[in-house]
């Protein structure tokens, strides 16, 4: 599947590119106006990178907490360090577990977190920003020879970026 986008700096702009789609027999299921007033990032699908990021976190913190308590643990265990004065060996090796456990949440949450919203977005982040900024967005998807067609028309208007994307196939 073959998509183009389009950025288009205002609602007047976004209609007449709609229209010039219209009158040149495109297929009109396979043209989205993204905007105020009409379709938003989340009813098309763009990814939302935070919702990304919070995956990535909740991925990492799986497996970084249990081996942060381990590391803790173990690393009370062998050095003998008193964290509370008064209470047994064992429950300074505990408590050594829960800072190291700790530990491991915070990585979890800076790296899965801070990577997620880097590179977990693509383009799509910066669609959202141009949105947000009150811009139109146009989406053709299609065949290569229908998003071809999409981009020669779409070129005579003042767009402010064009990109055209191929989707993998799995």
């Amino acid at each position: 599947m073959n998509y183009l986008i389009a950025i288009l700096p205002n609602r007047i702009e976004a209609e007449a590119a709609y229209t010039a789609l219209e009158k040149a027999d495109l297929p009109m299921d396979k043209v989205t106006i993204l905007g105020r007033g009409y379709q938003t990032a989340d009813e098309f699908g763009l990814i939302d990178p935070s919702a990304k990021a919070k995956k990535q976190i909740y991925q990492l913190a799986f497996l970084l907490i249990p081996f942060g308590f381990a590391a803790g643990y173990v690393f009370n265990l062998q050095t003998g360090i008193v964290i509370v004065p008064g209470t047994g060996a064992v429950v300074n090796h505990i408590i050594g577990g829960l800072f190291g456990a700790i530990a491991g949440s915070m990585g979890s949450f800076f790296v899965g977190g801070g990577v997620g919203l880097s590179t977990g977005s693509g383009d799509a982040l910066s669609y959202r920003n141009r949105l947000n900024a009150g811009k139109y967005l146009i989406v053709v998807k299609g065949s290569e020879s229908l998003t071809r067609q999409a981009t020669t028309l779409l070129k005579q208007f003042n767009l402010e970026h064009i990109q055209g994307y191929v989707e993998p196939e799995n």
